[in-house]
């Protein structure tokens, strides 16, 4: 078994879950919003960014443009149809209705795209690059340079600017940030479409690594929720060395051990670093 190749794969599939983890670690740690469609959207993402380059000839840079534009218009929507629930911070109705929203998007995107699974073309999935006994594709290092600038710009825009702590007022009280002049309605609206529209660009990142199907999103919500919460809710840092370090365990333990029970195996990991370090495993 080659342990470098192992390596590289556990980098490859450690940026994509950080990629994909990261609106929603802005939206749950700093806003303090909880969205379980988040997997559907991921979904929905793909196959906007499938439908739009094979029926319209959109090119893949176009393509995912497209995604992010859409999935922020039905972020925009679900937020306005959920802000009196957000604006009293109601996290349990707020779980029931995002997952709610998921089903619902799941459904409609089986009847508007069918349950055959798609292939994205004109992406760099398929461009294979040998170093000796190692391979990756170039749409492999696309997804980890993307996931190492949004971060970056992420961390940048939340911590250093004016604008990252308004957000961080608003999450912490709304109400009181109000009382100072600003307008929470429109923070929260603009978190969850930033959201909305990083999945989206996640999705057509991610996605050409795989066949696109209406079930892929369960898998992705479940092993994004491992990485923002072993990364340490709200930590944007936590998730990016979660999602690298979630993706190492993940490619070891399906080579060495078995590629079936790597779900599970996530979990327990997660059990057991909860107990040992509760706050994740970078803080704020």
């Amino acid at each position: 078994m080659n342990i470098a190749q192992q390596i590289v794969n556990g980098i490859v599939l450690g940026s994509g879950y950080a990629c994909i983890a990261l609106g929603w670690t802005i939206l749950l740690g700093v806003a303090r919003l909880v969205n379980f469609a988040h997997g559907q959207l991921y979904m929905l993402g793909a196959f906007i960014t499938w439908y739009v380059m094979t029926s319209f000839g959109l090119s893949y840079p176009l393509a995912i443009v497209a995604a992010m534009v859409v999935l922020a218009v039905i972020g925009l929507l679900m937020q306005g149809a959920m802000m009196k629930l957000v604006m009293t911070q109601n996290l349990t109705s707020l779980m029931i209705v995002t997952l709610g929203f998921g089903y619902v998007l799941q459904g409609g995107s089986a009847l508007i795209f069918g349950g055959n699974p798609q292939t994205l073309p004109g992406t760099l999935a398929r461009a294979k690059i040998d170093l000796g006994p190692l391979w990756f594709t170039w749409q492999d290092v696309l997804v980890l340079v993307a996931t190492l600038v949004l971060y970056a710009a992420v961390w940048l825009f939340t911590q250093r600017t004016r604008y990252g702590s308004v957000i961080r007022a608003v999450a912490e009280d709304p109400k009181l940030a109000e009382l100072f002049g600003v307008n929470a309605r429109v923070v929260y609206l603009l978190v969850f479409v930033f959201e909305c529209a990083t999945v989206a660009l996640g999705a057509a990142l991610v996605a050409p690594r795989s066949p696109v199907l209406t079930s892929m999103g369960f898998n992705e919500v479940i092993m994004t929720f491992v990485v923002v919460v072993l990364g340490g809710i709200g930590s944007i840092g936590g998730a990016l060395v979660a999602g690298l370090g979630l993706g190492l365990f993940t490619a070891f333990f399906g080579a060495f051990v078995a590629h079936a029970y790597t779900t599970a195996a996530a979990f327990a990991l997660l059990l057991l670093l909860l107990v040992i370090r509760p706050e994740g495993l970078v803080t704020k």
